[in-house]
């Protein structure tokens, strides 16, 4: 992962006129013994986006750097036999950026069995109204041509 956001701090840094760069982190995906490999992972995520975000600092291009950092799916609320989770519906995204609108948006998942559906948390913000206002909001381009339909927007950017 660090070795990926270096090389995209050096494009932006040489000014390439690309509007979105993506990286990933595979690894995630642990349906048994979870604890260790996400503690690994986790900690090589947030060394990477440190270091991202004090490169581009320090070239001047805070200002023109927005990062979101999301998964493609949420964990399951409780164990599975073999000390993992399985796949779930509700997963946390961020977005860093050096002025965005900080807080917690929407409410936390209520953790209590008669609040989950089907052994999954609730979500209450659909991941699609985040992309919608980074589009708009960051972006300026118009949500619905890459979404399909309109989302609610959200204050972020």
């Amino acid at each position: 992962m660090g070795e990926a956001l270096k090389l995209v701090a050096r494009l932006i840094g040489g000014q390439l006129p690309t509007r979105i760069f993506y990286v990933s982190q595979g690894g995630y995906d642990t349906h048994t013994n979870r604890a260790g490999a996400h503690e690994r992972l986790l900690k090589d995520l947030g060394d990477s986006i440190k270091a991202f975000v004090d490169d581009i600092r320090a070239q001047g291009n805070g200002q023109r750097v927005l990062v979101m950092i999301f998964s493609e799916f949420g964990r399951r609320v409780a164990e599975n036999a073999s000390g993992g989770t399985d796949h779930g519906a509700a997963a946390p995204l961020f977005i860093v950026r050096s002025k965005v609108k900080s807080g917690l948006f929407g409410k936390c998942s209520s953790l209590a069995p008669q609040d989950l559906h089907q052994g999954d948390l609730n979500f209450n913000i659909d991941f699609r109204s985040v992309y919608a206002s980074v589009l708009e909001g960051w972006l300026k381009t118009r949500s619905e041509l890459v979404l399909r339909r309109e989302f609610p927007l959200l204050e972020i950017v």
